[in-house]
């Protein structure tokens, strides 16, 4: 391991764009598939899944995930895989993470919304006490699924309101999916208190995001790559201080950007954009959230000084309370002055 593989293995992080499902350990996959097998296309050999998630384009990794949510099937897969993904974090030294959990693709299963939340809060009690973590909640939309699902997702998100939800996004493909359209849901939730962080220009062009930003209230752009495109629309979320929750390796994966050396990360930061760097749905994508701070390190030429400052840069972007900010940059300064 080199010194700053190393470095970033013991530095304590924020993730703020990690998929819940999108995070099940190959381990668990396998073992969800082999209770359902026949009945799914998942494999249940762990060693087979590399194959299943080498996806051909952003439509078939979607097609691909959601045959992987197909087998959470009752709250007890739920908490399982929620606390297992939470041990996971906990191994990398994540001390607070946003999972983005979409209830409609399981209260659709068959599962009600009350045991969905009860299980969720379930496991982050249990990973609070066994791992040190802290998750908290963004309910999003299935965008693929329309309105019914805006409404629905917004329903549990107000009546549900479970103690660690702090966010309410919107995800999916975005081609042939509007982003004003689901500015209603948005308006409701954000004024129930939650905070507005949609998916945006991931696989589209700048437009969809000054769409989130107008229509949707965004305070956090979920990918944002697109930004990099529009002079006008980086000097905006500079200004703004809007951050970009920057996934590189997803964005290899799903073919959203043909090369990591092609990645816009390098325009983006030259630009002044805030970014912050996470693993979407880590285990699919052959990745970790170490790893992708050593690709970001890599894209950025950063040294440990400046690798501690991507972590910081998603704390202070996170919706951790002011007081567990300061706590956890402290944290991220002690060790880089004992470790860089």
């Amino acid at each position: 391991m080199t010194e700053l593989a190393s470095f970033i293995a013991g530095l304590p992080k924020a993730e703020l764009h990690v998929h819940h499902v999108g995070s099940a350990s190959p381990r668990i996959v396998a073992e969800l598939a082999a209770r359902h097998e026949g009945d799914s296309p998942v494999p249940a050999d762990p060693g087979a899944l590399a194959d299943y998630f080498a996806f051909r384009d952003f439509a078939h990794f979607i097609e691909v995930y959601l045959s992987v949510v197909d087998l959470v099937r009752d709250d007890e897969d739920v908490r399982t895989l929620t606390y297992e993904v939470a041990r996971e974090l906990a191994r990398q030294q994540v001390r607070y993470a946003e999972l983005t959990v979409t209830p409609y693709s399981h209260v659709k299963r068959g599962i009600p919304a009350p045991a969905l939340c009860a299980a969720i809060e379930d496991a982050r009690a249990a990973a609070a006490r066994d791992f040190g973590i802290d998750l908290a909640w963004c309910f999003d939309i299935p965008g693929e699924a329309g309105l019914a699902a805006a409404e629905e997702t917004l329903r549990i998100a107000l009546e549900e309101r479970p103690d660690g939800l702090v966010s309410f996004g919107l995800g999916g493909p975005e081609i042939g999916v509007p982003r004003p359209q689901f500015k209603p849901y948005f308006d409701k939730a954000r004024a129930a208190g939650l905070h507005s962080v949609p998916h945006a220009g991931e696989t589209t062009g700048p437009g969809t995001i000054w769409d989130a930003l107008r229509d949707l209230g965004a305070e956090r752009i979920g990918h944002g790559i697109a930004a990099a495109q529009d002079p006008q629309l980086m000097a905006y979320l500079a200004d703004h201080r809007i951050t970009l929750e920057v996934c590189p390796t997803s964005n290899v994966r799903t073919r959203a950007v043909a090369s990591i050396e092609e990645h816009p990360l390098p325009a983006l930061v030259a630009a002044g954009v805030p970014v912050t760097i996470n693993s979407d749905d880590p285990p699919m994508f052959g990745t970790t959230l170490e790893e992708e701070y050593a690709v970001a390190a890599h894209l950025l030429d950063l040294d440990a000084a400046g690798v501690a400052d991507l972590a910081k840069t998603a704390v202070s972007a996170s919706f951790l309370p002011h007081a567990a900010k300061e706590k956890l940059l402290a944290e991220i300064g002690d060790y880089t002055a004992a470790n860089a």
